[in-house]
């Protein structure tokens, strides 16, 4: 089995559940994490016995074909054209980009590159997700006609050690955890026809309250509710609320 040179950018929070999972690829071969701070991908590296280097040699390094992109929001595109511009495809968390006008340079430069551009969510390939796909082709539920899809709680600033970029542009529950949402439903009922929605901010700052940084105060720039109704071309009509704003509910996920 030829395995694929693996590059990965950002060593913040997230970085650990994606190198603890790599380890179950055995097609996937870290050659080499990298950060803005190389003191976060030293100590990361350390952790997992990988080598820290510089995102400019990671670049260059050719036998690294795939560089995952993990930093924040507002640097996915930035990341993600070097990368294509090294050659290398691209693989980024969610959002690709802030906006779908700041996304399509990206998408452009890999059609024109012959190279490959990917994004989370990839939670749908997963075996419970095709499941549900499986069951709903059998007809197990007969036609899918309406559903509600939730996700709420009182933000993140409660457990990550620098939630501030959840709250910058790019933040907001929508774009943290609504992809996983809007993805499973698309890959359960089909394309979206039609979207309305709502939004509202609680708070123009917050406290956090996790270490490091506990008791330091965070503005708040994004929306942090999000209500809306999506219409599928199958005529499905869903529910969708997304909030960093809801201590407490009882409602189901999907």
């Amino acid at each position: 089995m030829e395995r694929l040179g693996i590059g990965i950018i950002g060593c913040g929070n997230i970085s650990e559940a994606y190198l603890k999972a790599a380890s179950k690829f055995p097609i996937l071969d870290i050659k080499g994490i990298a950060d803005i701070l190389p003191e976060a991908a030293e100590a990361r590296a350390a952790q997992f016995g990988l080598r820290a280097m510089s995102v400019d040699e990671m670049l260059a390094d050719p036998l690294i074909q795939i560089v995952v992109n993990l930093t924040i929001p507002a640097a996915h595109v930035e990341v993600g054209l070097k990368a294509l511009a090294a050659g290398k495809h691209a693989y980024s968390e969610k959002p690709l980009g802030l906006t779908t006008a700041e996304a399509r340079p990206l998408l452009q430069m890999a059609k024109e590159r012959g190279l490959r551009v990917g994004c989370a969510p990839d939670t749908f390939l997963g075996g419970s997700h095709q499941t549900c796909r499986k069951l709903i082709d059998e007809g197990a539920i007969g036609r899918p006609l309406a559903g509600s899809a939730f996700f709420m709680c009182p933000g993140h600033e409660r457990w990550h050690p620098n939630p501030a970029f959840y709250y910058a542009k790019g933040g907001g529950p929508m774009l943290d955890m609504g992809p996983y949402y809007i993805t499973a439903l698309v890959n359960l009922i089909g394309p979206v026809a039609r979207v309305a929605g709502i939004t509202s901010r609680t708070r123009s700052e917050r406290e956090i309250t996790s270490e490091p940084l506990k008791g330091t105060m965070i503005p708040v720039e994004v929306a942090t509710h999000v209500a809306g109704t999506l219409e599928f071309v199958s005529g499905a009509v869903v529910s969708v609320a997304m909030s960093f704003d809801v201590p407490r509910h009882r409602h189901r996920p999907i």
